[in-house]
């Protein structure tokens, strides 16, 4: 595509998810709540792919940094500290009400940390190994949420943290419907256009990422390590550097995912997790952006729309079969039958010096 047609496309796409939520809220507010859970795991999808797609390191425990986001909002945002420490209620006596300029600096940078700190002990690991250790430590994080009560209540344990303050941004509390030109905006639409505009703030960076020499070398390092160092690059900082950044939009969006639920438990922040923003890079297509985007949306609206299909497979099977298991069978079998047709992923990188394949005989 030239410029232009580009330019085109971008508005048209822009226009279109900017009334998407507005259409959507006809068929009630439940389908705007599943877009806007969709674009945080959007936000999810594009961080992990700077860890799997560009540098080519398999990270099992994404989920971790994801926790360590939603837990430091809700501590920050809730009455948990002021209840459970008498110094700090001392210091703050109307409560923490942390503003979003704060919110999500400190996010980025308490992520950014932790994704170092993983990355640290892992420089030497490839592989199988890595995927292994990076398990562990999304795993350590969930545990050490859930029983970090005792002696000291600060996480509360298996019962999470609520009564979380909204999200607010000046006079604007996104717990209220706003009113705007004679229309009313109800509070999961507003997440929405914040959620979204995260997202196109993200996309931006990971493209200017992916065009810089920090994303050449990484990808170098993805195709070759041993090369890579050869050729100079400090493969050590680079890798550390990602896991950075990867764990940064991670972070942001833990953050936001607690705003909008009002709620944390570690519940939120299981294996599964972890696994499902995984297969949503490989399934988009690892490295490439849209093919990413494409796949979070797919897999985060896929489980919701099923629920209209399981329902009436188990009423033919007179409800033998439980229709939650049934969903993940019909998700497992779609994404199984995907990767089939398409190895590489729904939406590829392409690849760019490399001959076509010859046409069969």
């Amino acid at each position: 595509m030239n410029k232009t047609t580009k330019i085109v496309v971008f508005l048209v796409a822009g226009v279109l998810l900017l009334v998407l939520p507005l259409w959507a809220a006809q068929f009630g507010q439940g389908w705007v709540r599943i877009m806007a859970l969709a674009l945080l795991y959007v936000m999810l999808a594009l961080g992990l792919n700077i860890v799997v797609g560009y540098a080519g390191l398999l990270d099992l425990g994404y989920v971790a940094f994801y926790a360590v986001g939603a837990y430091m909002y809700a501590l920050l945002a809730s009455p948990q500290l002021t209840d459970n420490f008498e110094w700090i209620k001392a210091m703050f006596p109307n409560g923490l009400h942390t503003p979003i300029w704060a919110v999500i600096p400190l996010a980025a940078l308490l992520a950014a940390g932790a994704g170092m700190l993983l990355g640290a002990p892992t420089l030497k690991l490839r592989g199988d190994y890595l995927a292994i250790v990076t398990l562990g430590f999304g795993e350590i994080i969930r545990v050490f949420m859930n029983n970090l009560e005792y002696p000291i209540n600060i996480t509360n344990g298996p019962r999470g943290i609520g009564q979380i303050e909204p999200m607010k941004i000046g006079s604007l509390d996104f717990s209220e419907p706003l009113h705007l030109f004679g229309h009313e905006l109800p509070s999961v639409t507003l997440y929405y256009y914040l959620f979204l505009a995260l997202v196109i703030v993200t996309v931006i960076i990971c493209q200017r990422l992916a065009d810089s020499r920090i994303g050449r070398a990484w990808m170098a390092i993805r195709e070759d390590e041993i090369a890579a160092k050869a050729m100079g690059l400090n493969t050590r900082n680079l890798k550390l550097l990602a896991f950075g950044m990867g764990a940064t939009f991670g972070g942001i969006s833990g953050s936001m995912f607690a705003a909008f639920q009002s709620f944390v438990s570690p519940e939120s922040f299981s294996l599964m997790e972890s696994e499902m923003i995984v297969a949503m890079v490989v399934l988009g297509g690892m490295g490439h952006i849209p093919g990413v985007i494409l796949g979070a949306v797919l897999l985060a609206a896929m489980p919701e729309v099923l629920r209209y299909v399981a329902g009436p497979l188990q009423m033919l099977t007179d409800g033998r079969l439980d229709a939650a298991i049934l969903r993940q069978l019909l998700i497992a079998l779609a994404m199984i039958a995907i990767m089939l047709l398409r190895p590489r992923g729904l939406w590829p990188a392409p690849e760019h010096g490399k001959a076509a394949p010859a046409p069969a005989k």
